[in-house]
């Protein structure tokens, strides 16, 4: 069944631990990640949107999100650009250097999300994974306040709020692309 909360794929991360754009790599049978994860995510969701600094450096067609206010590259203005565009109450937030999130996962932080809540989120054997997860309006004044603050950490927030926090043990799924190594092993577990 596709979803009809939007999905907002964060694709305008800084990148300096992978020394280049990691939105751009290649993946699988894709030009870039990015249009990996906008395939993959089409198939869940009947709209998904590409958060970004600036939406040039794509060249493929999709709906972007450009957080244009600062210049900072964490997460917390893509959050209050992204509540301003879309107008909704909540929204699915997953990373672009993510590419093994599953619908299974995604499905089941859809069907245990609730209306009380401020956010679902998914915890990993790793630990907390603030960028898989659905994010509630709710939350909306406290990223303003973290915007004025220059406080960027997410992680805090949701410790702060009302989470509803739901584990999984799949260790492979939740593999971040955050260094040259981790996009090697990546393209490993994408050919097995």
């Amino acid at each position: 069944m596709i979803s009809s909360l939007p999905c907002v794929i964060f694709a305008g991360g800084k990148s300096s631990r992978m020394g280049e754009d990691k939105a751009l790599l290649p993946f699988g049978a894709h030009a870039t990640l990015s249009e990996y994860q906008l395939h993959k995510l089409s198939k869940i969701f009947s709209h998904v949107f590409i958060s970004c600094k600036n939406s040039n450096k794509f060249d493929f067609d999709a709906s972007y999100i450009e957080d244009t206010v600062t210049k900072s590259y964490a997460p917390t203005a893509a959050f209050l650009a992204i509540f301003e565009q879309l107008q909704c109450e909540r929204f699915f937030a997953i990373s672009v250097d993510a590419p093994f999130i599953g619908e299974t996962i995604i499905q089941k932080l859809i069907k245990e999300d609730k209306e009380e809540f401020d956010a679902t989120i998914a915890k990993s054997p790793n630990g907390i994974e603030p960028l898989c997860g659905i994010y509630h309006k709710s939350l909306y004044p406290y990223f303003q306040k973290m915007q004025e603050n220059n406080e960027h950490r997410l992680t805090q927030l949701l410790l702060q709020r009302n989470t509803h926090f739901i584990s999984f043990d799949e260790q492979e799924a939740f593999l971040n692309l955050n260094r040259p190594n981790d996009y090697k092993e990546a393209l490993q577990l994408l050919k097995s």
